[in-house]
This record gives structure tokens, sequence and C-alpha cells, in this order.
């Protein structure tokens, strides 16, 4: 098997043909084709009408990625998990312009798994009582998508009693997976890449559907000579092979060109090297995160994305690692890359493909998961998907949040202008927020907390000057910071009542000193 340029694989894609693209934010995405096919509508206005599948977002917040397939009659209908990496797709939204379905993306990338095996879809709890869930969006982001030939793309049914949503399947057209090396056969194999994500289902569902798969790799071998046990597809699934153009199209991710530690190779960091960080709100709500984590004995974790992911660096300086990290994407183990490398692990111990990270999420696996707070209410509902004009996703926060054992949510209680101080265990407000986080009511439902509460599941909510839990179905401050009114600091900063608890706590003033708490004594 030969390769073909970027150009002869754009023109593989017909008018309304069903194309699925791998790829997690920077990661495993096959750029040089995407842009080739961008190029072919922008110069010939076609192909037209495609319709987008997509389970992790794919791009850089530009034009990388994803965002390629962001114009007006290039796509007509878009299936996808996270929405943030592509701004370009939340334009069209925002314009009514494409039928559009945010779906949680473990369930897209099981729903590959489904497809590939001739089942008619994915039947699970995962989105019940969300804005996925057919009582309230059905997923749906647009008012053009109640009309859609595909709708419904959820379905509520009742099996053995229990009250489970139905994602059916469709067929796939053309499947575009990226590798680094094939040989003459099209094996391919992904020993430059950070993970491996869902390349075999993707190409064994194209192939079931009658459609084509093409891969774009770093290089060709001759056949025989990659160690069958490191093939991730093998050549009967492989239509077609690309070399990128531009090497940086086949950069390891969007933001580095290659670094080995995501291959857990090369030197290790030490770290006594790491900076200090400094104490400002976002290591405030980090350390009181992270004293949740250090509650539990060897758990199995997962850090979300932002503000979440700087437990790891808190866990580091207090010297605690007894937590093993998980990653959507795969990796198990390591420490988690951010920014448009998100997805990828350093030195991890262990790599498996998504819809098996996500098989495990869903049946309860992790102990305890920290995700970001964008919007909450007074029912303990939280809000991370929709903002406006701002088309964000859910990604993988409602299979995460609806099954971790413990979920923390992580954000402050007030933002756009707020400025703290800590000092000597106390917290000052020194200018409020202009914007409530704490609201009567959310632009979307992402989380439901009651629902959730009702599973036996901890919730709890950590911001800068106060602790908050979900007990008894409602949302109930448990925590201030030291040094603060409760009324003027905390009650007056939410936009609605809320519950305090009889035993209302003071936060552990260790986390106001600009010191290791492991180095304080006392509380």
């Amino acid at each position: 098997m030969h390769a073909i340029t970027p150009t002869a694989a754009a023109d593989l894609v017909a008018d309304g043909d069903t194309v699925v693209c791998a790829g997690f934010v920077g990661a495993g995405h096959a750029e040089a084709v995407t842009r080739a096919i961008e190029t072919r509508f922008l110069a010939r206005g076609s192909p037209r009408d495609l319709t987008l599948v997509y389970a992790a977002g794919q791009g850089d917040r530009g034009q990388r990625g994803v965002n390629h397939f962001g114009h007006a009659g290039l796509v007509r209908r878009i299936i996808g998990g996270h929405w943030i990496s592509a701004p370009r797709l939340g334009a069209l939204v925002n314009a009514d312009a494409v039928e559009a379905w945010n779906l949680p993306q473990g369930v897209i990338a099981q729903l590959f798994r489904a497809i590939a095996g001739g089942k008619a879809g994915v039947v699970t709890s995962i989105g019940l009582h969300t804005f996925v869930d057919p009582r309230h969006d059905g997923a749906r982001l647009t008012p053009c998508t109640a009309r859609s030939a595909l709708e419904p793309r959820v379905e509520l049914i009742t099996l053995q009693g229990r009250e489970q949503l139905f994602y059916p399947g469709l067929p796939l057209d053309v499947a575009l997976i990226r590798a680094t090396t094939a040989d003459e056969r099209g094996n391919l194999s992904t020993e430059e890449e950070p993970f491996h994500q869902d390349l075999l289902a993707i190409a064994q569902a194209a192939r079931n559907s009658g459609g084509t798969v093409i891969a774009q790799v770093k290089r060709i071998v001759a056949a025989g000579t990659i160690d069958p046990n490191r093939v991730r597809v093998p050549g009967i699934l492989v239509d077609h092979l690309v070399i990128a153009d531009d090497p940086a199209d086949h950069w390891m991710t969007f933001g580095e060109a290659f670094n080995p530690a995501y291959l857990a190779s090369g030197p290790r960091p030490d770290p006594a090297a790491a900076p200090a960080i400094p104490l400002d709100c976002r290591k405030i709500i980090q350390r009181r995160a992270f004293l949740a984590l250090r509650e539990l004995a060897h758990p199995v974790v997962n850090f979300g994305v932002g503000m979440p992911a700087g437990i790891g660096p808190i866990a580091q300086e207090e010297g605690h690692h007894d937590y093993t990290v998980t990653v959507e994407s795969g990796p198990v183990g390591g420490i988690p890359a951010q920014l448009l490398s998100f997805g990828a692990s350093a030195f991890p111990e262990a790599v498996i493909d998504q819809a098996s990270m996500f098989d495990f999420y869903d049946g309860g696996g992790l102990d305890i998961a920290f995700l970001g707070l964008a919007e909450f209410d007074g029912w303990g509902n939280v809000n991370v998907s929709r903002f406006g004009a701002r088309v964000a996703g859910v990604g993988g926060f409602v299979n995460i949040t609806q099954s971790a054992r413990r979920v923390v949510f992580m954000g402050t209680l007030t933002a756009d202008g707020l400025q703290v101080e800590a000092r000597d265990g106390r917290l000052r407000i020194l200018q409020e927020g202009r914007v409530h986080k704490l609201v009567p009511q959310l632009q979307q439902l992402s989380f439901n907390g009651p629902y959730v509460a009702s599973l036996g599941h901890s919730v709890r909510y950590v911001t800068e000057r106060a602790v908050f839990e979900l007990r008894d179905g409602a949302l109930t401050l448990c925590e201030i910071a030291p040094g603060l009114d409760l009324g003027r600091d905390v009650l007056a900063a939410c936009a609605m009542p809320v519950r305090v608890a009889d035993d209302l706590q003071t936060m552990d003033a260790r986390i106001f000193r600009d010191a290791p708490m492991r180095r304080q004594s006392g509380p």
C-alpha cells in the first residue's frame, strides 16, 4: 500500500458523507487530511452537507483540528462530545446553521464499538436527568436539530424496571485516523503517539459500515517489520495511507512537536526543582480539594482540565504520592499534560483505549474526581457546557460526574474582578467579583445534583471562601474561610438563598498560609 497525498485523500470524501475523526484536543488528529478537505471546499464548494462525528474535542481553539469543518455548507450535521477546542463549530451552532448534538464523550467512544459490532446502539444510564435526557433537550444544540432526519439521537427507555438512555448508531462513510507507522500492508502502530484512543473501533465501524478508512502516518516501512503486538489497527481495515506534506501537521500534539515523557522515556523531572506555587485564589481552592484527596487511601483519580489539574502540583509540594491519576484518553498513572497537550500524560504506567477507560469510569471505578465549577445552583446542579454564545460541550464530564464515588467541583464563588488576600491563616476579600457562580437558574444542566446524590455518591463544591456539600438533596454551606463574615462575605455573594449547616466549620487555616501545609503545626 502506497501513500496518497492529502489532496487525493480529501477527494475521496463525497457530498453527504458521514465522516468520523479520531483525536483528543491537540493529539491524534489527521490534520493534513482535514486541512485538505477544508481547502477543497473553499476552492470548489465540495464536499458538502457532511455529517461530522467525533468523541473528544479536537483543535487549538482556532483553526486546527475539527475547526477545518467550521464552514456553513461543508457540514450539515455535527455529533460531538467536546466543543471548546472548536469555536468555528460553535459559531455554526450559534447561527443555527447546522443540526448539532452534544453527546457525552464516553458514549460516543462506546458507540463506535457498537457500530463496529453491528449493534443497534448504546444503552446506558449516562446522561439521565441532564440536558442530554430527552425530557430536557435531548442533547440538541440548535433549533433546526429537532427537524433532523437523525432525530432522536437519544431515547428514554425502561429496561428491567430501570430508566436508561438509548443512543442509536449510524453508518460511517469515512474514518480519518492517525498513527505513527504503517507497513506496506497498512498495519498501523502508534509508538510515537501519546495514546491510541479508539483507532481500532473507529476503523472497524467504518469498514463494517461499508466505508473508507484513511490513516495519516509519519512513515511507511516494509511489510512484516512491525511487531504484531504493537499493531493497533490491522491493515485489513485500512484503505489509504497519507503522509503529511508539512511535518507540523503530524506533531505529537498541537502544542509540542515531540515529548518523550509521554512515551514514558527520557529524564524524569526533579520534584525539588519545581517552582513555588503562588498563594492565590487557585492555590487556595486546590489546597482545599487536595485535602479531600488525602482523605482516601490509594485512590484512583480523575483531574479535569484547568484548575483541577493543579491538584497534582499541590500534592507534589505536600510530598503526597498515594494516588493514581487516569485520563479519559487512556493514560493510567503519570502526570497529566495541559493546554493543547491535554490527554497525554508524562511517564504513564499504562495506556488503554478511550472506550475502555470510559467502561471503567461508567462502572464506578473512580474513587474520586475533581472537576471545574463554572455555574451552580441551590440544588447542587452544575453547568459547564454552555454559556450564552460559548459552546463548551460536556466532553467526559457527564460520564465522570455521574459515576465517580466522590465528586469535588472546584471554582471561585464569584468571577470577573475577584481579588483576595491570604495571610497568617486568614482570608480577606479585597474586591468582589462582578459575576456570581451560584445562580438561581443554570443556562444548561450538565450535572443533576439531587439525582447523583440519590445514587449514594458524595458531592462537594470547593471555593476560595467556602465549601458546600449536597445534604438531603440540597446545597448546604458546611465550611467558611477563617477571617470572613458569613453574611457579608459568603451569603451576599450567592444569588439565591443557601442552607447553612448547623455544624458550620472553619476551613483549615493552613490553607491560607504561604508555606507547605505539611510543614505547619496544628490545623
